[in-house]
């Protein structure tokens, strides 16, 4: 399947640039380029959803803290300013 994009000047001197630099042909950079974001981003949004779900089992288990007291634990981490 071919899809065509345009690119930017500067973006497609980039990656005219990488495939040179690889000694592969344009189209193939750029592809990898592609599968190796959309493999970022599937596993990314796999991370968000299981560190969710464990911040919601830790509330259902009793596991919780008051805004209060993350937001001092924040403060002191960051020697941040009392409001």
């Amino acid at each position: 399947m071919s899809i065509v994009i345009s690119l930017s000047p500067e973006l497609e001197a980039q990656l005219r640039q990488k495939a040179t630099q690889q000694g592969q042909d344009v189209s193939l950079v750029a592809a990898e380029l592609i599968t190796r974001i959309l493999e970022w981003e599937s596993q990314d949004s796999e991370a968000a959803v299981a560190g969710i779900q464990r911040g919601l089992d830790d509330f259902e288990a009793g596991h919780s803290r008051s805004f209060q007291e993350f937001a001092e634990e924040q403060r002191r981490k960051y020697n941040l300013p009392v409001d």
